[in-house]
């Protein structure tokens, strides 16, 4: 015997491929549909040491104060608290427009894109079958989109 794990999207070509699978042969006892739950809690916004996703919540900040301390510099030479003091102060407060830029577009427009798409869960797909008919399984499930199979002898 031999079990071809394979994953999905929670769609109709899921409802396809075990139909089809049930037509070449295989027995509704030997197909085993587990759905993966998705995740409950809210990503966190910043990242720990241990833990990162790829987001950067300082990058716009770095960028802003950078420009703002240019132009605070600049127009300090004309105010009475001189340039250092002016450009300090720029810096500071593009950073954290930067910052604020990012928690609105990570926490508002971003999460309303997310709900708008919606979440589509996956499911793992366990068939059972004999070393003859694998092949075919495989075939099929590839034919209906899987996303990924293993095969365990």
């Amino acid at each position: 015997m031999v079990q071809i794990f394979s994953t999905f999207e929670h769609s109709t070509n899921l409802e396809l491929a075990i139909t089809m699978l049930e037509q070449n042969g295989i027995k509704k006892e030997n197909i085993f549909a587990v759905p993966l739950t998705n995740r409950k809690t809210e990503r966190r916004l910043f990242d720990s040491i241990h833990n990162a996703d790829g987001i950067s919540m300082i990058s716009t900040g770095a960028a802003l104060g950078t420009a703002f301390a240019v132009v605070g510099a600049s127009v300090g030479f004309k105010l009475a608290w001189g340039p250092i003091y002016c450009g300090l102060i720029g810096t500071a407060g593009g950073f954290l427009l930067g910052i604020c830029i990012d928690v609105f577009y990570y926490k508002v427009i971003k999460k309303q894109r997310r709900l708008l798409r919606g979440k589509n869960t996956e499911v793992i797909l366990i068939i059972e079958c004999g070393e003859s008919q694998a092949d075919t399984v495989e075939n099929i499930l590839w034919q209906y989109y899987a996303f990924g199979t293993a095969r365990v002898m």
